[in-house]
């Protein structure tokens, strides 16, 4: 199975890479866990619809075909990471490459949010979009472990 992380946003302070690449490496080999990230659309004068649609088109271009898309958002479905660990079992069952997607500084194209197959929330809080990736691949990594029985998860 293959995870995909597609991230508006190319860059992120090296602290933020540095954490990714540290969960990264701890997936199994049955879980391939990748990150594409993808330009943000330059803020300026132009509507904020035109801004989210250039950056949907490149989110389109990173989707794998046929993957299931997993939509980061606000007004998304709360969940423990136990509920996690469920959905990632169920992932790896259907054996279907899972694209997960991060929105940039406004978020994703409303359209393309409800054209998700899910919409999750990672937090009430608002969060910065480096913190973010981290701490999706920390939840992912950790759901994995539950999965597997691994000590990482203590409740």
């Amino acid at each position: 199975m293959r995870l995909l992380i597609v991230a508006v946003g190319l860059r992120v302070p090296d602290w933020a890479q540095s954490a990714w690449a540290d969960y990264a490496k701890r997936f199994p080999p049955e879980i391939k866990i990748e990150l594409k990230a993808v330009k943000t659309e330059p803020r300026g004068s132009r509507s904020l619809d035109t801004l989210l649609a250039a950056e949907r088109s490149r989110i389109e271009v990173a989707l794998p075909k046929g993957c299931r898309v997993v939509a980061l958002d606000e007004r998304g479905t709360a969940m423990t990471t136990v509920v996690l660990a469920d959905k990632l079992r169920h992932w790896q069952l259907e054996a279907d490459d899972v694209a997960l997607v991060i929105g940039g500084p406004d978020g994703l194209e409303p359209a393309f949010r409800q054209s998700a197959h899910e919409r999750i929330r990672l937090s009430d809080l608002t969060l910065p979009h480096a913190f973010v990736r981290v701490l999706l691949i920390e939840q992912l990594y950790r759901a994995w472990s539950i999965n597997a029985n691994h000590p990482y998860h203590r409740e």
